[in-house]
């Protein structure tokens, strides 16, 4: 049987922060520990400094991928060597329009832009944005 990823995985350097941002983005709920999840991980040794190191961003319906993220000491000093493309409007390709509302839309929740990517050649013309989160991480919308 051919395996499923479980989690896109982003070392950062404060989780909720990121959590909270890609979960405005994709539109999920932002993430809280479940209070018996909290109470027992308490229970048993973790302290709330332990839990602030992790976070995700999820997809209520199990459908969407899932984003954990988990505190680490050392920055972002490269470029991504994987990246998150977005669709301005899943099912179909957007308009220039459409990709440039739903860029403004992001970097109102805290996105910087990159740069824009403008390719009309061969019959498939592109056009996205290249973006980054709050800790650098870069990804596009097209």
């Amino acid at each position: 049987m051919p395996g499923k990823i479980a989690n896109l995985v982003f070392d950062c350097h404060d989780p909720r922060l990121l959590s909270d941002f890609w979960s405005d983005v994709l539109g999920y709920p932002r993430a809280e520990y479940p209070p018996d999840m909290k109470r027992d991980l308490l229970a048993h040794g973790l302290t709330e400094e332990d839990l602030a190191k992790r976070s995700v961003a999820q997809d209520p319906s199990g459908e969407g991928l899932r984003l954990f993220f988990q505190q680490v000491p050392e920055s972002k000093v490269v470029k991504n060597r994987v990246h998150i493309d977005l669709f301005a409007t899943p099912g179909r390709r957007a308009t220039p329009e459409e990709v440039d509302a739903e860029k403004e839309r992001i970097v109102a929740l805290g996105a910087t832009v990159v740069n824009a990517f403008d390719s009309s050649w061969g019959p498939y013309p592109e056009y996205h944005w290249v973006l980054a989160d709050p800790e650098g991480n870069e990804f596009c919308v097209q």
